[in-house]
């Protein structure tokens, strides 16, 4: 089991927000579209049968003119009996009014009733009005010398129609509204192929596979032209990790000779200047330095080594219980020196695939950090559980806890907390937690500090994912 702890469904989900986005706005664009055409469509609908009935009101007023021979000077009878017979056979399209002035009306069509229509001021004007019990009418006026010719048609029927387009409409708004969500997503993984495909093969790029590149697709569009940035920034990355072996190699070549050689010289001084209490005073604190210096190069070369991902693992099955076993051994001692009790609150059975000489050194510095500063007589505790495929190793110690603005960097090199009244901080590198950091980084796993709730002290807790079995898968 290799993975990291944060590849999770949730960051997987996460990971998909961009083609569900993707998906959605396309929905949404083509959703909005689509009701704007439908709703352009309503209006033109309703305008051009408006327009249609203006144009038979036209030819209905032509007939009314011709019927009374365009006079003005007939009687109301002569008018009622010239118009008659076109009134009733257009009673079911159009309600025909003549009249004189607003209160003087020569003549209404028989499917008026009593039913007036409106007499307007302007000799030639058109619009909707409501009547009781005819319902909602388009009316036409029109002028034929002094008098007003008022033609009027009902617009139930139009009303259905456009009442039955909307109905449609919007069935087909909800439709466009699924299709067009189905197509967004097939839509969207189709454009975002190639940004999955420079993921996957970015992820893929690592320490130990610095030569993997992103296929540049064809032609010379903006994706194309960012493959060729991103390859060209993964060339300069690859040149830097060349440069640090380089620098590692030549570094621990370069600065361990010339210390070894200080160290020897000062150990030969040392062996000559017996007799001398100042001189041997002297070299002592400078083999201090230089052993303190020694350990300082060798924590830097391995913090370079781990986060340029170059320091090759030697993973291999263990078994959880026995291991801590082991480990407290060695802690009890350590901790004694320090008089301080250790003790080892759980130590549950499991497989774990890593690499043994570096998971003890990470539990080692948490150790060393925790005996630094617990009080005499005080205990250190190691909690190691093993629950849902994940290793949880704790090490609790009793002393005063760190700030809370201190806790978010005490992984970072050369962050130290000096404890009042404890010295042995004072020569600290301030590394020893940044390592420990690395090591469960190279190991896919996670770790944290926090303050006991309980009393003061600081528990940090490293998890790291499990094996199935003692394979090691």
């Amino acid at each position: 089991m290799s993975r990291r702890l944060s590849d999770t469904p949730g960051s997987r989900f996460l990971s998909g927000s961009f083609t569900a986005g993707i998906a959605l706005r396309f929905a949404t664009l083509v959703t909005a579209t689509t009701a704007l055409v439908l709703g352009a469509g309503a209006w033109l609908l309703d305008r051009q049968m408006l327009r249609s009935l203006e144009s038979l009101h036209d030819i209905e007023f032509t007939e009314v003119v011709a019927a009374m021979e365009s006079r003005t000077d007939l009687t109301a009878e002569e008018v009622g009996r010239r118009l008659s017979t076109i009134t009733d056979a257009g009673a079911t399209l159009f309600f025909v009014q003549v009249c004189k002035t607003e209160s003087q009306i020569l003549f209404r069509s028989r499917n008026l009733g009593g039913v007036r229509l409106p007499v307007l001021t302007d000799e030639t004007v058109h619009l909707e009005q409501s009547l009781t019990p005819l319902g909602t009418v388009y009316v036409s006026q029109y002028s034929l010398g002094s008098w007003r010719v008022q033609i009027a048609s009902g617009l139930e029927s139009t009303q259905r129609l456009l009442r039955d387009y909307l109905r449609v409409s919007g069935f087909l708004l909800v439709a466009v509204t699924l299709i067009s969500v189905g197509l967004g997503f097939g839509f969207a993984r189709l454009v975002l192929q190639p940004v999955r495909a420079i993921r996957e093969t970015a992820s893929r790029i690592r320490g130990d596979q610095l030569a993997e590149r992103i296929p540049v697709p064809p032609g010379r569009d903006e994706l194309a032209s960012l493959v060729r940035l991103l390859n060209e920034m993964f060339d300069r990355i690859e040149a830097s990790f060349h440069q640090m072996r380089h620098f590692s190699a030549t570094a621990s070549h370069e600065l361990k000779t010339p210390l070894s050689l200080i160290r020897l010289n000062a150990e030969r001084l040392q062996r000559q200047l017996a007799e001398d209490p100042g001189a041997q005073a002297a070299i002592g604190d400078l083999l201090e330095e230089v052993s303190r210096l020694s350990r300082l190069i060798e924590s830097l070369l391995f913090l370079a080594k781990a986060e340029g991902h170059v320091l090759a693992l030697e993973r291999r099955p263990i078994q959880v219980r026995e291991f801590v076993s082991e480990f407290a051994e060695d802690a009890r001692l350590l901790a004694e020196d320090r008089r301080v009790h250790f003790a080892v609150a759980n130590a549950e059975e499991g497989w774990v695939r890593v690499d043994p000489s570096l998971i003890r050194q990470l539990l080692l510095n948490l150790l060393a950090n925790a005996l630094s500063v617990s009080p005499s007589g005080g205990t250190v505790r190691l909690d190691s559980r093993c629950a849902e495929g994940v290793w949880e190793v704790s090490m609790t110690d009793e002393g005063p806890g760190v700030p809370e603005e201190l806790r978010t960097r005490i992984f970072q090199p050369f962050v130290r907390f000096e404890v009042p009244g404890r010295t042995e901080n004072a020569h600290s590198t301030g590394l020893g937690l940044a390592i420990s950091r690395s090591i469960a980084d190279l190991h896919g796993g996670t770790i944290e500090a926090k303050n006991r709730s309980d009393r003061s002290g600081l528990c940090v807790r490293v998890r790291l994912p499990m094996a199935d079995d003692h394979t090691g898968r």
